[in-house]
């Protein structure tokens, strides 16, 4: 039995602790593995915003919740008062009075989701904003990275993160969550998508980690975050940087993607039912970190 600590908002990793990250994972092994599924949220109401499109992250967090037995009602901006003009502000405060039990929030701008917190008196989770964070994509990660080694120990693993890692929230979080628990990230990208960071090691081709990494995570290019075009097309880009049955030959790796992905851009056709890529295993246990993060969230706040 899992007994919470506190926590009030999700919109970081850095709002976690190292324990915090382990209850939620503890929980999540848990609910994969139950027979029936426990109906901890029955008559909560969990209210969903996303003003950035979303399969993924959006469904996954609306199947946690019902799976738990909450109640759902997903935001349609483009019919909300933000198109008239109505504030972030004044939208979470409204939303804030109706006395959802919680509310999950995606924005193309970085730091919305915390400055709404402050508006708010439910929790929060942050689906993701801008280039920033998105804490249950790192979780969910996390989780995949254990699971694929027996929920052992995982430290000095090394993991490659390749691609548009400078404009990639996904990247953010990983990162500040996988060196919490030991893991060697190696970034790899061109130098227009490399952060300005000395904290890592740097390359600037898959080919010259593919021998000494565990795990690689492939992300997307960000194309609708660039200011510029950089690459006359994506596949200029996929020349170097896409993960490819032979450039992997028999090697014991862990593909991990956060998606969607641009097939034959980060990871090659082939490679998308090879056993070493998880990427639906990702959205899997998604569901199920997300069913941690919202029990935790909310039961710990009644």
């Amino acid at each position: 039995m899992i007994i919470w600590l506190f926590m009030k908002h999700l919109t970081g990793i850095k709002d976690l602790s190292t324990n915090e990250v382990e209850e939620i994972l503890a929980r999540a092994k848990e609910l994969k593995s139950s027979a029936r599924l426990p109906k901890t949220l029955k008559d909560r109401l969990i209210i969903t915003i996303f003003f950035e499109n979303s399969t993924r992250t959006r469904s996954s967090f609306e199947v946690a919740a019902k799976r738990l037995g909450a109640s759902v009602v997903s935001l349609d901006v483009s019919k909300s008062s933000t198109s008239k003009g109505e504030t972030l502000f004044d939208t979470a405060a409204n939303l804030d009075a109706m006395e959802p039990d919680a509310i999950v929030v995606r924005h193309k701008d970085s730091g919305v989701p915390k400055m709404l917190s402050n508006y708010i008196s439910c929790p929060l989770l942050n689906a993701g904003d801008g280039s920033h964070a998105h804490p249950s994509q790192a979780l969910l990660d996390l989780f995949t990275i254990k699971e694929h080694y027996g929920f052992g120990e995982i430290e000095g693993k090394k993991i490659a993160i390749v691609g548009d890692i400078k404009n990639s929230r996904v990247a953010n979080s990983n990162i500040e969550l996988l060196t919490k628990f030991g893991l060697e990230v190696i970034l790899v990208a061109p130098p227009h998508f490399m952060p300005n960071t000395d904290r890592f090691q740097k390359r600037y081709s898959v080919k010259e980690v593919v021998d000494e990494v565990d795990i690689i995570m492939a992300l997307r290019t960000q194309t609708e975050r660039h200011k510029n075009q950089i690459y006359a097309s994506l596949a200029d880009y996929a020349q170097n940087f896409c993960i490819t049955k032979e450039l992997l030959g028999k090697r014991d790796i862990l593909l991990l993607h956060p998606g969607p992905v641009n097939r034959n851009v980060d990871i090659a056709d082939e490679l998308m039912t090879d056993k070493r890529c998880k990427v639906l295993t990702q959205v899997n246990n998604g569901v199920y970190i997300r069913m941690a993060i919202l029990e935790k969230l909310i039961l710990e706040s009644s």
